[in-house]
């Protein structure tokens, strides 16, 4: 079976059906979330604080995301997988965009990539796409752009930024991306400019007006560690679950009940006899 191609997540918007997507960055999890029927896996550069340890996605590499690409791909054979350029990735030269973003499709195995970034990014954005690489765009909220926002900080709350995110959309658009994501906007904005887009807008923090949802899926599972944002909704808690697990483990080890008779191998005792 094909994986999603970028002609159905915009047919999804043009029927109305809502489009799902999660992010995923090893093979144990893409498997999963690929037997759910989730349309788009994002191998997402938040695997820099989800997975690797790091304040923010500001530190991960090109090849830390064909790394986890690769994973991702070989747990799923219908969902299509997208992949982050992280930071620095795409902002020295074109060429260099380019040739990055050509190595998470022949390298790692994504359909698409993802960049962060409106208007100042469209010359990088027509010149991926010119060399026949699908892209999902990114704007509101970009991580990458944590310390020019001093933060992580709702963006388009004023009528400035709001007026630049809907240029920002309609320009994306018109290059040709298949996809936006809108990261932290308000669901009032985010519905406006879902309203005037011809291309699918995937909500992450930014209401339930946007043609479809993504989330980080350890936020959603329960087992991440620290803040949570308010948007994140906990579908399940792993967490305690997981904590329960560790501490029965490491109990029945330290009193001896584990490995019980069930656990262990045989050998017949003339072998054993035999041996010395």
């Amino acid at each position: 079976m094909a994986r999603v191609p970028p002609a159905n997540i915009r047919e999804k918007k043009a029927k109305g059906e809502k489009i799902t997507m999660l992010t995923a960055y090893d093979y144990g999890l893409a498997t999963l979330v690929d037997q759910a029927g989730i349309d788009m896996i994002l191998v997402g550069d938040s695997v820099g604080n989800v997975q690797l340890g790091y304040e923010n996605t500001l530190a991960v590499t090109m090849d830390d995301m064909v790394h986890h690409t690769r994973a991702v791909v070989r747990g799923s054979k219908n969902a299509m997988v997208v992949s982050d350029l992280p930071f620095l990735s795409y902002h020295v030269s074109i060429e260099e965009a380019v040739r990055n973003a050509g190595r998470l499709i022949q390298e790692g195995g994504a359909q698409a990539v993802k960049l962060e970034g409106g208007e100042e990014r469209l010359p990088v954005v027509k010149a991926i796409l010119n060399a026949e690489i699908p892209i999902v765009a990114h704007i509101g909220l970009t991580p990458q752009s944590v310390n020019q926002f001093g933060g992580f900080k709702v963006q388009g709350k004023d009528l400035e930024t709001a007026r630049k995110l809907i240029k920002d959309a309609k320009l994306l658009e018109e290059a040709g991306v298949f996809s936006i994501v809108l990261e932290g906007v308000p669901a009032a904005l985010a519905a406006k400019i879902t309203a005037a887009s011809n291309v699918p807008t995937i909500g992450i923090g930014a209401g339930k007006d946007c043609d479809g949802q993504v989330l980080v899926i350890n936020d959603m599972l329960g087992i991440s560690q620290g803040h949570i944002p308010k948007f994140v909704k906990r579908f399940t808690n792993l967490g305690p679950m997981i904590m329960e697990a560790l501490q029965g483990y490491k109990k029945e080890v330290e009193e001896g009940t584990f490995p019980g008779p069930e656990h262990i191998y045989t050998i017949k005792d003339d072998v054993l006899e035999r041996l010395y």
